[in-house]
């Protein structure tokens, strides 16, 4: 079992920054695909960036370009970096784990973007 958790949402302006963190209780990095996705009210879960246990990257067109994922494998911890955020942003942010057909979700994060 492995336990993902969630930190860094909150209140930001349009064209602002947020680094979202998600802490694993073990070290799953070397096994698991690392990602982030995002849910807005009203519309489904959206894949938002992901990282494969050998560091490649993969993000959703909207936020190339803007937002980066990283992680620190001494501390277990997957970050993705947000900057020039838009109202379009707002959403719950859910970091999730998965190998084959094994997944683990944080309980989300909100970030709202507004003025």
């Amino acid at each position: 079992q492995v336990q993902l958790v969630e930190s860094g949402g909150g209140l930001v302006q349009p064209g602002g920054s947020l680094r979202l963190s998600c802490a694993a209780s073990k070290n799953i990095f070397g096994l698991y695909i690392m990602g982030w996705y995002r849910q807005a009210p009203g519309k489904q879960r959206e894949l938002v960036a992901t990282m494969t246990s050998g560091g490649t990257t993969n993000y959703a067109d909207s936020v190339k370009g803007r937002f980066t994922i990283s992680r620190d494998n001494a501390k277990n911890t997957v970050y993705l970096q947000m900057n020039s955020l838009k109202p379009e942003d707002t959403a719950v942010y859910y970091c999730k784990a998965r190998k084959f057909a094994i997944e683990y979700w944080g309980q989300g994060t909100q970030v709202t973007v507004s003025s």
